[in-house]
């Protein structure tokens, strides 16, 4: 196989490899997003806690840290500053006393509120930008392709 005339001919391989292209577009639409977080002196894991929890009954470490995409002690630190900077606080769960689960505080539950507002301007933004591409469409292809190949990890 002769891989320098296939590159000359088609670019880097990198340029139209599906994951480095998914990467770098969520980074690309990502860096917007990250900017206004910044401004508001919100980073971007914070941020990432803060919208998971929205919505739902409370979350486990685990769950939050396979859902922001953070390891799990990482995950551990970055609640502590957020439950002494009172936006999210611990409790046991009613079911199961073994289990935590992490839940908004009122004041994590306001700033989340502004920032949803944000979110949803910044991604209407982005779809504007893309007439042609339908986005309910784009999204239901991400989150099957998210489904199929969770799976598979998990055997």
């Amino acid at each position: 196989m002769n891989t320098p005339a296939i590159n000359a001919t088609k670019g880097r391989f990198i340029d139209d490899y599906l994951l480095y292209l998914l990467a770098r577009a969520s980074h690309v639409i990502s860096a917007e997003f990250h900017e206004m977080l910044r401004r508001k002196g919100v980073s971007a894991p914070v941020w990432r806690v803060l919208a998971s929890l929205v919505g739902g009954e409370g979350e486990t470490v685990t769950g939050l840290a396979d859902v922001c995409l953070l390891q799990q002690p990482t995950m551990t630190k970055l609640l502590d500053r957020m439950v002494r900077d009172d936006l999210v606080h611990r409790a046991q769960d009613l079911r199961d006393r073994r289990v935590v689960r992490i839940n908004l505080t009122p004041r994590g539950e306001q700033m989340v509120k502004d920032l949803l507002e944000a979110a949803r301007l910044h991604e209407a933004e982005v779809l504007a930008r893309h007439p042609q591409v339908e986005g309910d469409q784009l999204k239901n292809l991400l989150r099957g392709i998210i489904t199929r190949h969770a799976r598979q990890r998990r055997g």
